[in-house]
């Protein structure tokens, strides 16, 4: 039978009325969701999970891993919201050169520190819970400056919102008015630090997730900040012990989709088809990302081989490959800095490195000259 998931609400905003839903408390029930009802799938989206963990350790540093791991998510994440900025504009962004779209990337790079906001959080045991103060705090992060930043950032909204078209009266979906959402969030908090629940752990983040974008709580940044959530749950319940894995790729290449089974819970009361897809959307990008940590173990171990097996390698050229998986893209002012050694050791060990074919110049200039580890780049941006 169809199942009611809320209640609608009379309101008015910008002078029309509209009916607000407001969502019932987690879990679904009338009927509930059944805890056996997803355990093929989410016996393999948590098989791919472990698989994923595992194979982190075939890299010598997980900061490898975690450095493209967590820009790839804060690139897709922005560009499900509209923005045009790449994996390849972020490396140029941190290398220091100029980029063709610096609002773009400043939101980017908001994400990547609302991110690191909340993991150090949580790895600090006087650090604040996942709740309603650390999510405002991520989400003023996220705002800070940018595009939105008019819009409270770090505060619940105080006014009604609404979701695509022009103007509240045709809007596809009205969230709650902003007097519940204060409460509405809170028992989102209750919820996920509940100590008896009969679901498991994936299927909750499903849950969270959902519920979290029906509230709609802040003027912007809502989506970002929900699935910003979803990497901070994984952790907080231990199903990944570093966000490796990017969620957003899979929902971004499914968008249509993850927007209408979002608006089928609110429609039809059909949690079973977003949790279904959700759990099919972890194992598939756990999937990916275990094929992208092999890929990129074997390309750096091949070329750190390579490196080793030259007569005319030096200290200076081996010390600059360690920390091209974290710089891939850099001028010789940068190695120069990061080496703390002189412009020619700098120049000689980039030479080197060139001439054995691991970095090329992309600039064709001999002024400003711009070098990539471009084997690696593309092996992250490749999808």
């Amino acid at each position: 039978m169809a199942r009611l998931t809320g209640t609608y609400i009379s309101t008015t905003t910008e002078g029309e009325a509209v009916q607000a839903f407001v969502p019932d408390t987690l879990p679904p029930a009338a009927p509930p969701l059944l805890p056996d009802a997803f355990d093929a799938q989410n016996r393999a989206a948590e098989l791919a999970l472990a698989r994923l963990s595992g194979v982190s350790g075939l890299v010598p540093s997980v900061d490898w891993l975690l450095y493209s791991a967590v820009r790839k998510e804060a690139v897709l994440t922005s560009q499900i919201e509209g923005t045009q900025a790449t994996l390849t504009d972020l490396f140029d962004e941190e290398a220091g050169l100029d980029v063709g779209n610096p609002d773009d990337l400043e939101e980017v790079t908001n994400y990547l520190r609302a991110f690191r906001l909340v993991r150090e959080n949580l790895r600090d045991a006087k650090g604040l819970p996942i709740g309603i103060r650390l999510i405002c705090d991520a989400h003023r992060s996220l705002l800070d400056g940018v595009r939105g930043s008019s819009k409270q950032p770090g505060e619940l909204r105080r006014s009604q919102n609404w979701i695509g078209r022009t103007r509240p009266g045709n809007a596809v979906f009205v969230p709650p008015p902003p007097d519940h959402v204060p409460k509405l969030l809170g028992d989102l908090e209750k919820f996920i630090h509940a100590t008896s629940t009969t679901l498991p752990p994936l299927v909750n983040i499903a849950l969270v997730h959902a519920q979290f974008e029906t509230i709609h709580p802040f003027l912007d940044g809502n989506g970002r900040i929900g699935r910003l959530l979803i990497a901070a749950l994984l952790e907080h319940w231990r199903l990944l012990p570093e966000p490796l894995m990017y969620l957003s790729g899979y929902l971004k290449r499914h968008q249509p989709e993850y927007y209408r089974l979002l608006a089928g819970i609110r429609t039809e009361g059909n949690w079973e088809a977003w949790v279904s897809f959700f759990l099919e959307g972890v194992a598939a990008a756990a999937a990916e990302a275990e094929r992208s940590i092999i890929e990129i173990a074997t390309l750096v171990t091949t070329d750190r081989r390579r490196l080793l097996d030259s007569p005319k390698s030096g200290p200076a050229a081996y010390r600059l490959f360690e920390l091209m998986p974290m710089m891939p893209r850099f001028t010789v002012e940068r190695v120069r800095q990061k080496l703390n050694t002189s412009f020619p050791t700098a120049n000689a060990a980039i030479k080197f490195l060139c001439d054995l074919g691991v970095v090329i110049e992309t600039t064709g200039q001999k002024k400003n000259r711009r070098f990539s580890y471009r084997a690696y780049i593309e092996l992250l941006t490749k999808d």
